[in-house]
Order: structure tokens, then sequence, then C-alpha cells
């Protein structure tokens, strides 16, 4: 299980950049003197099995809050809990413990889909018989046996989509996390990417993964998390998010969480 319990985030600018905004019209309530909350106050938390949505607007911080959950990012404050244990504390257990893939997750160019993938493996400390074995059921759940022996910079942006989040869960995590693995997609890569991702329900494994396509949470998610303005304004089930609205549209909860908090700021 993996729980996220008051996380923030603060960025201090540069004199240079400081100066520069003293002179601009400052609307987002995240700014303080010479920093910038990015995550204000973020919690929730995903029991095995279970796949969480984390949804928001653009710039609201999702995107450095899963950073924070990858090891990327060192936390300000809050704490990132792995059964039971703070992985902000020991980032090489969290390595070991998350699977993690962003847009700028990336391959070596010039090794085939199965070096690359066979590589991060060997990283992990995985065993040749458990990293074939690995190999063969991602390959297969993700439909890439046929461009293994592809090199990386000859993909598609599916295939190349798909090579990473290989990489990305190759040795096995507690804890999968993916800032939005659809985007940029076709519709079969995309579908691929999903099936995938519902295959961990009901495992040992805990999901998150970011999106603005509310119907992929419609889809797949047991859970919600809303963060707008670096802290989370809903977190529920999501026939909880869905009820919000009063005629259950994901989209109208989305909307009128945001709207609540725009009309406050």
């Amino acid at each position: 299980m993996i729980e996220i319990k008051n996380l923030a985030k603060t960025f201090a600018y540069d004199k240079k950049e400081a100066k520069a905004r003293q002179k601009k019209v400052i609307t987002d309530p995240r700014e303080g003197e010479g920093v910038f909350h990015a995550v204000k106050d973020v919690s929730f938390n995903v029991e095995p099995g279970k796949v969480l949505g984390l949804l928001g607007p653009n710039g609201a911080g999702k995107t450095t809050t899963l950073r924070m959950l990858s090891t990327a990012l060192q936390p300000t404050e809050g704490q990132i809990l792995i059964d039971g244990k703070d992985v902000t504390k020991d980032p090489l257990y969290a390595t070991k413990q998350i699977g993690f893939l962003s847009g700028k997750t990336g391959l070596y160019h010039r090794l085939t889909v199965q070096e690359n993938v066979e590589y991060f493996g060997r990283m992990h400390g995985l065993a040749k018989n458990e990293l074939d074995e690995r190999l063969d059921k991602i390959f297969t759940l993700l439909d890439m046996h046929s461009f293994a022996g592809k090199r990386a910079d000859d993909l598609s942006t599916g295939m190349s989509q798909r090579a990473s989040i290989a990489r990305a869960v190759i040795h096995n995590p507690r804890v999968l996390v993916f800032d939005e693995p659809t985007t940029g997609l076709d519709v079969i890569s995309a579908k691929t990417v999903l099936d995938f991702i519902e295959s961990y329900r009901g495992t040992d494994m805990s999901v998150i993964f970011s999106t603005h396509h509310l119907h992929e949470v419609e889809q797949l998610c047991d859970q919600v998390c809303l963060i707008d303005l670096g802290e989370s304004k809903f977190f529920g089930t999501t026939e909880e998010f869905s009820a919000i609205s009063d005629n259950g549209d994901l989209y109208s909860s989305f909307l009128k969480l945001v709207k609540v908090q725009k009309e406050v700021a």
C-alpha cells in the first residue's frame, strides 16, 4: 500500500527570475516572496490491487507530485509511505518499489527494445530466468513481440511508449506510477496501454496514473484524487466522485470542483 501524507514542494526563484516576477501581475495564490509552492498539501492512498486516477487542470501540481513519488524530486514536506516505510528517506528502496513512467522516460536509441528492457532488468538485479519470464509476460501483455528486435530510434510513438512502460515495470515493483501514459497515442496503442494497466487490478500492486481523459478514469479507476492549485481537493471512490455532479457525469464533477476553487481563489 502506498500512502501520500501532506506532500508539499516549494521552489525558490533565482534572483533574476524573482526580480522579473515583481513586475508581473500574480494571479496564482501559490506564489510567495521569491518562491513558488508548486504542491502545497496533497494526500491520498492506494491499496494493492486498486487503480487511482490523478486528475487536475494543467499546472495543478500533478506532475510535480508524481516526480516526488519517483524520487526525482525531494519533498519540502510530507511523507510517501510504502507498506509503512517512508521512501523519502530511502530513495534506493523507492526505486525498487516504484515503477515510474513519464513523458521523459527514455530508451537507449542504439539498443533494441529487448536489449533496453533487459538492461534495466539487470540493473534491478533480476536473475536471467526471472528476467526472461518477466520479458515474455510483459511483451505479451503489451503486444511487443513483433518489434522486440527493433532499435529504439526506429520505433513509432506507440511502440516507444509501450517499450518505456516495459522498462518501468520489468522489476515487478509494488507501485506503478504513470504520468499521462496515453497522450499522443493512436486508438489501438492507447487501448493496449489501458488494458495493460487494467491487468494489475486485483493484484498485489497499487497503480497511480494521471490523465486528462475522464473516460479512462471511468473505465479503469477504483479511486480518484483531484489536485488543484497544489492541493488535493477530492479523494475518494470513482462513484463518490461522479456523485458530486447532479447527473453523475465525471466531467461535470471535475468542473464543479475546479470551479468552486477558482471562485474562492
